[in-house]
């Protein structure tokens, strides 16, 4: 069966497919229904973009957008990459992470991060394959 995935930009009618999808990502404790749609009805510098397979939700993306007053050109990050396991290995995420990166180009980015785990081989394999490169950067947070 050959999959032809369908991505389009997340708007607030997506909330459930989305909010279903980041739950299946990320566990609990992320944002609901209600909280997605408001979040997607104003989305700021974030762009969510879905993927759908014969209209059943396959995947979604998140990724910033960003402008800095220290900087001439914006720049931009990847921050949630996710298909469902059924969906993968079928041109799910890559053609999720393609639209996104020509977002990226129409607004002048020219380089874009990805955040993902350092034990992640599978995801890094997969970046590493459409021209990522390995950066060697080293991420600190802190909780409040």
């Amino acid at each position: 069966m050959e999959f032809h995935p369908i991505v389009r930009a997340a708007g607030p009618r997506d909330a459930g497919a989305f909010a279903w999808l980041n739950r299946q990502f990320n566990g609990e404790g992320v944002a609901s229904e209600e909280e997605a749609a408001a979040a997607l009805s104003q989305p700021g510098p974030e762009r969510v973009l879905l993927a759908f397979v014969e209209e059943e939700p396959a995947g979604f993306l998140c990724g910033l957008l960003k402008r800095s007053a220290c900087y001439r050109e914006p720049s931009a990050e990847v921050t949630e990459l996710y298909v469902r396991p059924e969906h993968r290995r079928r041109g799910v995420a890559r053609a999720l992470l393609e639209q996104f990166l020509a977002a990226c180009r129409r607004e002048g980015v020219r380089e874009v991060t990805v955040l993902t785990g350092d034990d992640n081989r599978t995801a890094r394999a997969f970046y590493e394959t459409l021209g990522f490169s390995y950066s060697g950067e080293v991420h600190y947070q802190q909780e409040l």
